[in-house]
């Protein structure tokens, strides 16, 4: 009998915690379910406090999709040096470097070596759910310790 490219095994993974309830994050959380990721959208006014309160596991992702975001840095202080094995937030390359800069005053290098900004896999997509593919790609590959590379490689 030929084996199949698929497993039924039941796998645990982390919960997906998402910042900001918009397009992409309500696109990341159906995408996630589809899969069978557990999605939890923090809205902006409880998101801080949502996520000082999750506790944190290695297994969990958390993503901010809003970079615009009021607590933002302290959110991604909060992620960086907890045990969350996947910390990333949407925005441009220059955004991104300006991030890196205003958390290097107080972060070490191994924390900040966490942070996925842009996040997602570069797929070329615009809308909301393509960027919340990207995103979701980027989280399973991480999941399962690859770099998310062409099947053909």
């Amino acid at each position: 009998m030929k084996e199949q490219p698929w497993s039924d095994a039941v796998v645990e993974y982390g919960r997906i915690l998402v910042v900001t309830d918009n397009p992409v994050s309500r696109a990341l959380a159906e995408l996630a379910t589809t899969i069978g990721r557990e999605v939890r959208i923090l809205p902006d006014e409880s998101a801080l406090d949502g996520l000082e309160q999750a506790g944190l596991r290695t297994a969990d992702a958390v993503v901010l999709c809003d970079h615009d975001h009021p607590d933002r840095d302290r959110m991604l202080r909060t992620a960086l040096t907890g045990a969350t094995g996947y910390v990333a937030m949407l925005g441009s390359r220059t955004r991104a470097q300006r991030t890196f800069e205003e958390l290097a005053s107080d972060l070490s290098h191994e924390a900040l070596a966490k942070l996925r900004v842009p996040a997602g896999l570069n797929i070329g997509g615009k809308h909301p759910g393509e960027i919340a593919l990207s995103v979701l790609a980027e989280i399973v590959a991480e999941s399962h310790g690859r770099d998310g590379a062409p099947m053909r490689r």
